[in-house]
């Protein structure tokens, strides 16, 4: 017995480590959230012959992105890029931020100076400062990491620049004592901001268990079918039917198990149904800001459905065959092993998590998770 409880002890303390270890290096690893800083102030015509001055503001951007680099304190992955990486064309930040080349992308518009200066030397009282620039995020792509680092730091940087911004602005304001600012204070403070863009929200709220508890149940279910056929299996090794060949015996339990998750997945994805996840919205532009699009409309369900099929299989084979192989009650570890190396890896960025967890991604659950958002948040 005691050797029994030894056991035990040190096989949870190893495997709950894997868990916690997940976030071990997160603050180390807030550099591997990319975010690009794209300048297009005065880059392209027609705003760049309209400048009376060299742009202040596409500049003071990537000021404070350079300072952010060289801080030593946790930040993001901040990149300064150039325009002509992306064609002088500000969509095409957009696409590479839905393509999850970057966590989020801070792009400067082509007109920001220009209108700036315009504003308070014509008197525009229509100046809106939000159009100086655009913050562009993904949060579909994984909430958790979005609301816990991403926004937060994004809103730092939001800050930084309005600091750096106002004394600059203020300078070359004071140099032409002929304007008359009373007319667009906007165009003072704040004079310039940031307008966020989510192209691709997480909603509804009610689909948060379909990419995490929900995905633990997943798991269980095909855990279980292991157990619930077995009697059946039996019957062709010793009850009345004659014994089956071993080859034959593994082709039967192979489709047998198919069978069955076939129907359990259909009956976890109508769960979700029920609950009126979206499944039947028409498509979106990629680089427009949308709610719950779905890539194949009214057939994404089907679509969603078949996913789960196949990820229950990834992730009840396996159990399966340490089923077999284990027996009880050793099969038990292994239920408590795949469960705990699946939710780390993938309810938790494996960007900020330590290199050591790069076999995340070979994971069932990991890739399970991101195929159920792409299907109601078109991000396939």
């Amino acid at each position: 017995m005691r050797i029994s409880v030894l056991f035990l002890s040190v096989f949870i303390m190893a495997i709950l480590s894997l868990y916690w270890s997940i976030l071990f290096r997160v603050e180390h690893n807030m550099p591997s959230l990319k975010v690009w800083v794209v300048d297009f102030d005065g880059q392209v015509e027609p705003y760049r012959s309209q400048l009376t001055n060299a742009p202040l503001v596409g500049p003071i951007v990537t000021r404070v992105a350079a300072d952010l680099i060289k801080s030593p304190y946790n930040q993001l992955g901040y990149t300064i890029r150039s325009p002509a990486d992306f064609g002088y064309d500000p969509m095409a930040v957009r696409q590479s931020v839905y393509d999850e080349h970057a966590y989020a992308a801070i792009i400067v518009n082509p007109n920001a100076t220009a209108l700036l200066q315009a504003a308070v030397a014509q008197g525009n009282t229509s100046y809106d400062p939000y159009g100086a620039g655009q913050i562009i995020i993904l949060s579909a792509r994984d909430q958790n990491s979005y609301a816990a680092y991403v926004l937060p730091l994004l809103y730092n940087f939001n800050v930084a620049v309005s600091a750096a911004f106002g004394p600059a602005w203020a300078n070359r304001l004071a140099q032409d004592p002929s304007l008359n600012v009373s007319r667009v204070p906007q165009a003072v403070n704040p004079g310039i901001a940031f307008t966020f863009l989510d192209l691709r929200p997480f909603f509804p709220a009610v689909a948060t268990p379909a990419v995490t508890i929900g995905l633990i149940y997943l798991i269980i279910i095909s855990f279980f079918s292991f157990p619930f056929l077995m009697p059946i299996h039996t019957q062709y090794i010793t009850g009345d039917h004659p014994p089956l060949r071993f080859t034959h015996m593994i082709v039967w339990r192979i489709v047998s198990n198919i069978i069955a998750y076939f129907f359990l997945s259909l009956c976890y994805s109508l769960v979700s149904l029920a609950y009126q996840i979206p499944f039947s919205n028409p498509p979106a532009p990629h680089t427009e800001p949308a709610l719950n699009p779905n890539p194949y409309g009214k057939a994404t369900f089907f679509i969603f459905w078949m996913l789960n099929w196949v990820g229950m299989a990834a992730l009840g084979f396996p159990s399966e065959n340490m089923g077999m192989i284990l027996g009880l009650p050793w099969n038990a570890l292994w239920l408590i092993f795949w469960v705990i190396t699946n939710v780390a890896t993938g309810f938790y960025a494996l960007d900020l998590a330590p290199g050591f967890f790069a076999w995340g991604y070979a994971w069932p659950l990991h890739h399970s998770k991101l195929l159920s958002i792409s299907l109601w948040a078109q991000r396939l």
